[in-house]
């Protein structure tokens, strides 16, 4: 039992007095059984027992524009459900109670009797977790930085308006002897100020970089919660002297050497970064003229090259020393000696260094089957000491995939040729051939593999474009109603999928899809509501970046035959027909209408008189409901007559209704309800000027007549030839153009004229759309067939009986 009570709603400053007060949970299916509104109320305990079937109950709609109906009301019994799912973020506010007040008209019969106000209170659950706005921060700190520097990051959200869901906590997650704090200060609009605080000193030259993780989670039962990674850069000063990959270089070099190759190469490394890791290079004073004469140093790349060849008979060793230094403020610098030794010409077969640009162990790599073409996968440098021919090398790779391009002289790279893709072939083997031009000719190949890695780069695909099914109404909920499959060649996360069901706000589907695929309801399903839905199943693999894809579904709702007819004329049960029968005339009375919510063979109806015709002066046609007088009337049958008349559809099993009549029926001598009077001439002499009038008028008359017989039986004609080459039945045509004439022929009209055949009523019916269908709509009666029936008068002495004359 809910008692009436009255809410304050501090936020909006707005008092409500509510009759009724449930609480659900947010996140529930739709269709959520919330409570008895007549049971907890007590209204039906004042109302006699044989009126409550009147009572009905209906929502009131909201007067906001685009606004949808979160719950629904049973018209006849007053429950309570929820009409969609149900997210107390979307529909209320932060920190304060979420609630909907619904308001509940409540009818007896037409006569309106209250508004009910239901208050429903959305009780939140703890289904977010915190949320920071990215996943990853970078900040900076610099190696000259002091403890206490202070760096700010981004807070964490909780999109619950529970106070407890809400609520957030932090934490630092990072490594030993990393000096790194977490500092969290409140701000004024009651949220979360951090803080990444330096506790220890920096050295970039160490580690330039470091990963810590902030931890947010909240206070809801269970507690969730969202991590933030911190990608801490560290930023250098000029605190690192260039160093040598060597302290002494020795190198052996012929004295025909090429002035384009270099002697040797040198390099310098600057633990410093930027302009203050850039190196140059020089001879130093150290270096004897002599030697420099011979030498030449380049200050960028510090290749140093044969200037000009040596004369016979001088030493074979010269030493070169080369400063480095770097361009910081105050510059540093360090030294290296070059011992060149001159020797004679030999051929020896190169060498191949082949470097991956992913770490791998040795001779295999590892590659991302994403890689465009083009991208970089390997550098190669090719080692020959000898000089002259003996010492150039050509090096190829024959491979459909990939491709060596060179990059100067015995320098190459390796690069992507074509794309590869690992559901076709996840591993490549490739030889690496290099021969130079001496004699004879001496040549070396290395062998590696490249391991092709997974992506997700293939989308979900369904086995059909259209799913259809179907199933009948009335059945109890969570009935399967069919599958639906996808497939998905990706390895791991790539190829897990799951379904769901891509719906709006304005239509409900009473259908919910599981992981396997399986569509079942969770309600059970009208047709008369809607009797096919169409919808779009999405299935989603769990890769990163995760690929979807969308299929149709089809589900037709089958009609039962679960409602049953039910008269629309007469509206009231008795009603009370005066008839006034005229001789001579059309013996059609009225037309009775009934109406069915099913479809199909469930709404096509057939009328029958079930009680009082026991003089057998009335016939009712079974499909139109057209009520007629079955033979020729006399005064005898004048007078009162309690008739019942039932209407039955055609499903299995059969429903009927049955109304009654009293037909009140009067029969009258004249034979139209206004009768031309032909005064009597007494003189039984005609007078010559008479006579003479009178053949005039005859004359005059049958020549307009003839004219105008003529002129129809034209026209007739015409319209038979144009019948027959449209298809129509010339005689229905001309009869009924010669209605619109007014010819002669068309005074009165017989019961046959008005009568439809069952067969083209029942295809009427059968081929008619929409839930409702009557038995005898007034826009699908023929035109002939409505001004056969006489109009009705209202009778003057009594509300339910009406005036019938029969022409």
């Amino acid at each position: 039992m809910r008692l009436p009570v009255c809410v304050l709603l501090t936020i909006l400053h707005t008092s409500f007095c509510v009759d009724l007060t449930y609480y659900v949970e947010e996140g529930q299916n739709p269709g959520t059984y919330l409570g008895d509104i007549a049971s907890d109320t007590h209204l039906m305990y004042n109302i006699p027992h044989k009126d409550r079937n009147l009572i009905t109950f209906s929502q009131l709609q909201q007067d906001i524009p685009g606004s949808t109906q979160l719950f629904r009301v049973s018209k006849k019994t007053g429950k309570l459900y929820t009409a969609q799912m149900l997210d107390s973020e979307a529909l209320c506010t932060r920190k304060s109670e979420c609630f909907k007040i619904v308001e509940v008209a409540v009818k007896k019969a037409k006569a309106f009797m209250k508004i009910l106000e239901i208050k429903v209170v959305i009780q939140d659950v703890n289904d977010h977790q915190p949320e920071f706005p990215e996943q990853t921060v970078n900040i900076t700190f610099s190696e000259g930085d002091r403890i206490g520097m202070r760096k700010s990051i981004p807070n964490a959200r909780d999109r619950d308006v529970g106070i407890t869901n809400s609520q957030i906590s932090y934490q630092l997650k990072k490594n030993v002897n990393e000096p790194f704090a977490l500092s969290v200060s409140q701000n004024a609009d009651g949220t979360s100020k951090l803080s990444i605080n330096l506790e220890g000193s920096l050295d970039r030259e160490l580690k330039d970089a470091y990963m810590i993780q902030v931890i947010a989670k909240d206070n809801g039962p269970p507690a969730k919660q969202s991590i933030l990674n911190v990608h801490i850069s560290v930023t250098d000063i000029n605190d690192n002297a260039p160093i040598f990959s060597k302290k002494v270089y020795n190198v052996s070099i012929e004295n025909e050497v090429s002035k384009m190759s270099p002697v040797a190469v040198l390099f310098a490394r600057d633990l410093d970064s930027e302009q203050m890791g850039k190196i140059t290079y020089h001879f130093s004073s150290q270096t004897s003229d002599t030697v420099k004469s011979h030498f030449e140093l380049d200050k960028t790349t510090g290749e140093i090259f044969l200037r000009k060849k040596f004369t016979l008979g001088q030493q074979l060793t010269y030493a070169l020393y080369v400063e480095a230094t770097d361009s910081g403020s105050p510059s540093l610098s360090s030294f290296a000696k070059v011992l060149v030794n001159l020797i004679n010409q030999e051929n020896n077969a190169p060498t191949i260094d082949v470097n991956f640009v992913s770490a791998s162990p040795e001779k295999m790599a590892t590659i991302s089957e994403d890689m465009e073409v083009g991208s970089f996968i390997a550098y190669v440098k090719v080692t020959d000491h000898d000089a002259g021919q003996n010492g150039e090398v050509n090096c190829v790779l024959h491979h459909d995939k990939f491709q060596l391009q060179s990059l100067g002289l015995k320098k190459y790279k390796i690069t992507i040729k074509n794309p590869v893709d690992r559901e076709v072939n996840d591993h490549h083997d490739m030889t690496i051939n290099c021969q130079d031009k001496g004699t004879p000719p001496l040549h070396a190949e290395s062998k590696f593999s490249i391991k092709v890695m997974d992506v997700n780069d293939v989308r979900p695909t369904f086995a059909k474009e259209t799913y259809k099914f179907w199933i009948y109404e009335n059945q109890e909920p969570k009935i399967s109603v069919g599958f639906v499959n996808a497939t998905d060649p990706d390895l791991g996360p790539g190829g897990r999928l799951t379904y769901s069901m891509l719906t709006n706000n304005k239509h409900f589907l009473p259908f919910q899809i599981a992981d396997n695929g399986l569509i079942s309801t969770i309600v059970s399903p009208d047709h008369e509501y809607q009797d096919i839905y169409k919808f779009q199943i999405l299935v989603k693999d769990s890769g990163i970046p995760s690929l979807n894809n969308t299929v149709n579904v089809i589900v037709e709702i089958k009609d039962e035959n679960d409602n049953a007819p039910y008269f629309t004329y007469p509206s009231v049960n008795p009603f009370t027909l005066d008839v006034v029968y005229y001789p001579h005339h059309s013996s059609n009375i009225t037309i009775l209408r009934a109406a069915d919510s099913d479809s199909r063979e469930n709404a096509f109806l057939k009328y029958e008189i079930a009680e009082g015709n026991d003089k057998q002066l009335f016939v009712i046609n079974h499909y139109t409901g057209l009520l007629s007088f079955s033979r020729v009337v006399t005064q005898n049958d004048a007078g009162p007559y309690e008739l019942k008349f039932i209407v039955k559809d055609s499903g299995t099993p059969a429903l009927s209704a049955t109304t009654s009549m009293l037909l009140v029926l009067t029969i009258s001598n004249k034979t139209n309800e206004m009768l031309n009077i032909v005064p009597v001439q007494s003189d039984d002499k005609i007078h010559l000027n008479s006579a003479i009038i009178i053949v005039l008028v005859t004359v005059t008359l049958s020549v307009v007549i003839t004219a105008f017989m003529s002129i129809c039986i034209l026209r007739c004609n015409d319209w038979i030839g144009t019948s027959h080459k449209d298809g129509l039945n010339p005689s229905n045509r001309c009869f009924s153009e010669q209605r619109h004439l007014m010819c002669p022929s068309y005074n009165t009209a017989s019961l046959a004229d008005i009568s439809i055949t069952g067969e083209r009523y029942k295809a009427r019916q059968i081929n008619s759309k929409g839930s409702k269908c009557e038995s005898y709509p007034e826009d699908a009666m023929d035109n002939s067939e409505k001004g056969l029936v006489s109009p009705l008068k209202p009778h003057t002495t009594t509300d339910n009986a009406h005036q019938v004359s029969i022409h």
